[in-house]
Order: structure tokens, then C-alpha cells, then sequence
């Protein structure tokens, strides 16, 4: 199974057992930037114990590592889980939807994007900017977080709200890197 095609069954999952979504990380900035090869998938998802069960038997052995355990214990601390594809090694992080005020904003501002023949929930190009330069300043200053930043900041530069990047940054402690990311920026 490709990429896509696990994504897509992950989604369809996802929907049939009414988890709500949002598609972030390198499938986000590949969406809204350059494209680029990732081994894992980044889902931030609103699940809930009584959930956990459906979703987990949706993606059985051999064909899957899915531990029931490992996911309502993400659930329970609001932290991230892995499914994994065996055959490929492909993987996908499930990020539980946190009450930090930035995980709510962005998921509620989500977009519904036309990809892979199917409507998926995926952060908007301003939360998936932040949220990179936040994990390169967390990762101690990932070089690839930071470009994937830039080049969505360069393809919807035209589009974005740059004040809500701005309020954000603040928040999030990453003004350096925003600044910086506006400075080397290939000039429209």
C-alpha cells in the first residue's frame, strides 16, 4: 500500500467513525509548498475513548501495529500515537487534539482541500507555517521544519494573514524565526 493510499484509508476511517481531523505536518507543507518524500503521516485528531476500539480494529495484524493500550493512553494524556504500516514501514502519528489555544484555532480553522480524488481536513497554510517554525524551535532548530515553512510561506505568500502569522509567532515564542523565514523568503 502507497502512501496515498494509506492516507486515504486512514481518512475514510477516520470518517466512518466520526473522529474529526486535520492532516498537518510534511503532507500539510507538501499540500501547500514544495513537495517532498516523508515516512510518517501527521494527523491531529479529536478522539475519544468510546472511539478508540473502532478505530483500532479498522487496521488489524499482521497488516498493522495498532496497540489498543498505546491509543487510549494517548487519548487519556492528550499526547500522540503510532500506527504502522508493517509491509511498508510506513507510519502514521495520530496527535490528539489538545486544549492549547493554538491546537484550537487551527483545527478550527482547517480547510477542506480536493486531494488523492477525496475532500481532506488539512491545517490552513498560516497553522502549518506555525506549527513548523514551533517544531524547528522545539527540535533546536531544525533545518527542515524551517524550510518546509519557507517554501509554503513562498507559494501562498499572496494568500496569507499575515497578522494572524504575526499574533501567533508572539504566542508561540517563534518571532525569530518568522522574522527570519520573511528574510530569506524568495522575493514574489
Amino acid at each position: 500500500m502507497s502512501q496515498q493510499e494509506l492516507l486515504i484509508r486512514v481518512v475514510r476511517v477516520l470518517e466512518g467513525c466520526s473522529i474529526e481531523y486535520m492532516v498537518t505536518g510534511s503532507v500539510a507543507s507538501s499540500l501547500q509548498g514544495e513537495p517532498r518524500s516523508t515516512h510518517d503521516l501527521d494527523l491531529v485528531v479529536e478522539l475519544r475513548q468510546s472511539a478508540v476500539s473502532a478505530l483500532v480494529d479498522a487496521f488489524p495484524s499482521p497488516e498493522f501495529y495498532f496497540s489498543k493500550e498505546a491509543v487510549h493512553e494517548a487519548v487519556a494524556c492528550g499526547s500522540m500515537v503510532n500506527l504502522l504500516a508493517t509491509q511498508e514501514g510506513d507510519k502514521v502519528d495520530f496527535w490528539m487534539l489538545t486544549d492549547t489555544p493554538f491546537d484550537r484555532s487551527r483545527f478550527a480553522r482547517r480547510l477542506t482541500e480536493e486531494v488523492f480524488g477525496i475532500a481532506l481536513r488539512v491545517s490552513t497554510p498560516e497553522d502549518t507555517i506555525l506549527a513548523k517554525l514551533s517544531w524547528a524551535e522545539r527540535s533546536g532548530g531544525s533545518e527542515k521544519h524551517f524550510l518546509d515553512a519557507v517554501r509554503v510561506y513562498e507559494v501562498q505568500r499572496a494568500k496569507l494573514d499575515e497578522s494572524y502569522l504575526d499574533t501567533w509567532a508572539e504566542k508561540l515564542d517563534v518571532v525569530p524565526l518568522l522574522t527570519r523565514l520573511r528574510s530569506e523568503a524568495e522575493p514574489d
